[in-house]
């Protein structure tokens, strides 16, 4: 039985990092062509959404997607956050650079580096149910700050929120905020569905 869970796993991992892959290079192709300066701010937090709610769309309709997130577990999910600490050096050069409203850089750069610290902090200490639901919600709150914060700044025509439309900061709304954003929706399903902690790990 657990050879054949297993194998079931690495299939389906096969297959999701398949997606992944196409999904980062689409949005790279897309930035590099200027694709996203054509789209209006309002299109654009359409888009962003659009890369959270499409897995999950997928998440609630395949069981088996769900039973391999299940077997992925809590810890796995959460240890994928720390790319975040990535992401907020990105927003800090940027930032340091005049690339970006200091506003925005403050709101998603220092929010995604303490995502990221608390998922490394949370994958490294003994597993909590209360570790795991802080780190989510925080994570996921951060996210609505930042596009809520880039929106505002796209509404006002600031030039300097072009930054996001361009390589490498473009994978950071476009592709990361999407995937982790439909990671933490899962997270909380996790939670609800499993309120077994050992389950859950």
């Amino acid at each position: 039985m657990n050879q054949i869970v297993e194998v079931r796993k690495n299939g389906g991992t096969g297959v999701l990092l398949g997606v992944l892959i196409v999904w980062g290079l689409a949005v790279a192709a897309a930035a590099e062509a200027g694709a996203y300066r054509a789209i209006y701010p309002l299109g654009l937090a359409s888009l962003i959404a659009l890369g959270i709610v499409a897995p999950v769309a997928v998440y609630s309709m395949s069981r088996s997607f769900r039973t391999y997130i299940a077997n992925i577990g809590l810890r796995t999910l959460t240890a994928f956050h720390i790319w975040r600490i990535a992401a907020a050096l990105v927003f800090f050069w940027y930032g340091a650079h005049d690339l970006l409203p200091e506003a925005f850089v403050r709101n998603a750069g220092w929010g995604d580096l303490i995502a990221g610290l608390m998922a490394l902090g949370v994958t490294m200490l003994p597993k909590t149910r209360n570790r795991y639901l802080i780190f989510h919600l925080f994570g996921f709150a951060d996210f609505v700050v930042a596009v809520g914060t880039g929106l505002t700044y796209f509404l006002l025509n600031d030039p300097r929120m072009s930054g996001i439309q361009t390589l490498p900061m473009a994978l950071i709304p476009f592709y990361g905020v999407g995937i982790s954003g439909a990671s933490h929706i899962m997270a909380f399903d996790l939670l609800r569905r499993r309120p077994r902690l050992s389950n859950v790990g």
